[in-house]
């Protein structure tokens, strides 16, 4: 298969043994790219009862066929491993140059294991690689920002730097990693096991191209793409507004969660896309290869800041509605905290609306927070996110996540909002009810991107229509289970192939550009069997790590029906829908793993003996 340089960067810090780790032809051919043939590397080191933290987790950079090449809307990467927040499968996507530079370095990815006896750096060209000090950048206060000016100091302007800032450094659970300024890692903590190697940062820079396998007929199809991209009815609207258009739509369908879970509706005009865009002077940001350019820029925020990176829509709504806090300019400082210092505004949003709500219950008091804590208090907010970077008073307690706050403050679990540990993001549960689904089977917990209801079960929908995922009643879970388990198969092709989960492009071109790049013929509905694949080798690990039928639900918090806005009266009936998906994917009801047959179907032999022997 061509698209491909057939090997991975292996990187012992332990040791300081560096050597190719090649992926074999199969290996590409059943895997393809991304997190799954991440998955694929990382599978072998999963271990039940692991601590994510140790230096046997293997830290994963991988890119895709795609990478590399003119497609438009794959400059993607994706950071995996074993989720420090979790303790399951975690991973998470970045953009920017970084990507785009990691496969001109002549590797389709970089595996990372053992840890440092003292921080380090990792430089990688087409040229070689070198295993840095990083003593100076460790521990001094310097934002990421900073820090990767220093790196490129050091390694020439035409690197792309990926690191981790005081939060990682912290091992704060929901830890980032940043590269090309604001581009983020987000979710899943991958910046807490960077921390916890001692490696503060992978510097790359090349390039290398990949073979195609047909070139002129490739050319043909990319610009069918972007005529796709071009003449797509959101291409307009992100360039306008960035993610944030959906903030008046998502309020509209009750899918944007607020006051933490428990209502839907507020003053979405006061945090929209317009709010912004009329407030502050952005401007646009484009990753390598993008015609879109979805990405926000504040210039001249202060007189102290001059540039802010984003907000986008997730982070609005978990400093905004989630937090009853209206205050644009605070959003916008608590998305700059984040961002200098390597930190999930998801989880981070969450935790402190969390924190607000165990508040005005009673639960948590003045006297052991060190303050008061009431909806909407922008200082407060931003105060709170000073102490969980810092990893002061309540704040080293918000930095383990809601689930491990439940626990440390004796609350019902039910009031947590997260599944398997990870955060729900800001699409509401009870919206969509194959949305709430897909969070309880996903493979890294509660993930909007794996199963995106709000792009797929919508009217207008084309992205899988040759794939028969098609527009239903979104409150109606009657044949949800066959359905979200088509959205999940696809989805889990973008950060495989990679590709931006925001392009438009249907599945049949997906499989078009993917038979010119590698040289063999898919079609629409092999793709569907490649992203199966990716599933089940997933949730494989997630069984190996404990994961049980028990562990596929949504907390009552974000579950139970609302009495205002779009969903009122509305519960997702988790039951059916379960049975369903469960049915339909041939998953074992009693024990939660892929039956036998299903694994030795996909060709995950050694998943089906591990789990069912």
């Amino acid at each position: 298969m061509k698209g491909y340089f057939g090997k991975f960067l292996k990187v012992d810090l332990t040791s300081q043994e560096i050597e190719d780790l090649p992926i074999h032809e199969a290996d590409r051919a059943a895997y393809i790219g991304g997190a799954t043939l991440g998955a694929r590397i990382i599978y072998d080191y999963a271990k039940p009862g692991m601590d994510p933290l140790s230096p046997d987790n293997p830290l994963v950079f991988a890119t895709g066929p795609f990478t590399g090449s003119n497609v438009p809307m794959v400059s993607r990467a994706v950071v995996c491993g074993i989720s420090p927040g979790t303790g399951l499968w975690g991973e998470a996507t970045t953009g920017g140059k970084f990507p785009q530079r990691l496969k001109g370095t002549g590797y389709d990815g970089i595996m990372v294991t053992g840890k440092a006896a003292s921080p380090v750096y990792l430089s990688v060209t087409e040229d070689g690689v070198e295993i840095r000090n990083a003593e100076h950048l460790w521990g001094n206060g310097d934002d990421i920002y900073e820090t990767q000016k220093k790196i490129k100091s050091e390694t020439g302007e035409r690197t792309s730097i990926a690191c981790i800032g005081q939060a990682g450094e912290s091992l704060v659970n929901y830890s980032n990693i940043m590269n090309d300024e604001g581009r983020a890692a987000g979710r899943c903590g991958m910046g807490a096991l960077m921390g916890a190697k001692n490696l503060k940062a992978v510097s790359v820079s090349g390039g290398k191209k990949a073979d195609l396998a047909n070139p002129q007929r490739l050319k043909t199809h990319i610009s069918e793409a972007r005529d796709c991209i071009r003449n797509h009815a959101n291409t307009n609207a992100y360039k306008l507004y960035g993610t944030n258009l959906y903030m008046d739509l998502g309020m509209r369908l009750g899918d944007v969660p607020t006051k933490y879970y428990s209502k839907s509706i507020f003053p979405a005009s006061k945090v929209n896309g317009p709010a912004f865009r009329n407030r502050y002077r952005m401007i646009n940001y484009a990753c390598a290869g993008c015609p879109i350019g979805c990405g926000r820029v504040i210039k001249d925020f202060t007189d102290e800041i001059n540039k802010v990176d984003g907000p986008e829509y997730e982070t609005v709504a978990a400093f905004g509605p989630l937090c009853m806090n209206f205050d644009t300019d605070t959003v916008v400082m608590a998305n700059h905290i984040c961002n200098q210092h390597g930190i999930d505004t998801i989880s981070a949003g969450a935790c402190i609306a969390f924190a607000m709500h165990l508040y005005e219950k009673g639960v948590l008091d003045r006297e052991a927070a060190g303050m008061e804590i009431k909806w909407g208090d922008g200082k407060v907010i931003l105060k709170l996110l000073d102490m969980i970077i810092h990893q002061e008073g309540v704040g080293k307690i918000l930095s383990k996540g809601v689930k491990h706050m439940a626990e440390t403050f004796g609350v019902d679990p039910e009031e947590a909002a997260h599944v398997k540990g990870l955060e729900i993001p800001m699409h509401d549960p009870r919206a969509y009810q194959g949305a709430a689904l897909t969070y309880a089977v996903g493979p890294r917990g509660a993930c909007h991107l794996k199963g995106s209801f709000y792009s797929f079960d919508v009217p207008g929908n084309e992205i899988g229509l040759d794939l028969g995922i098609s527009f239903t009643d979104k409150d109606n879970p009657d044949q949800k289970g066959a359905l979200s388990a088509k959205i999940l198969y696809f989805c889990e092709l973008y950060n495989s192939f990679t590709l931006c989960q925001f392009s438009p492009i249907p599945a049949s071109m997906m499989a078009q550009l993917l038979s010119d790049i590698t040289g063999t013929e898919f079609t629409a509905m092999d793709l569907l069997t490649l992203g199966e694949r990716s599933l089940n080798l997933k949730r494989a690990i997630n069984n190996r790590l404990g994961v049980t039928r028990a562990d596929d639900r949504i907390p009552k918090i974000a579950r139970n029906a609302l009495s205002e806005g779009a969903t009122a009266g509305i519960e997702p009936d988790m039951d059916l829908m379960l049975k369903d998906f469960y049915r339909i994917c041939n998953w074992d009801w009693d024990t939660g793993k892929p039956a036998k047959s299903k694994l030795l179907e996909l060709g995950l032999d050694k998943a089906a003996r591990d789990l069912w022997h």
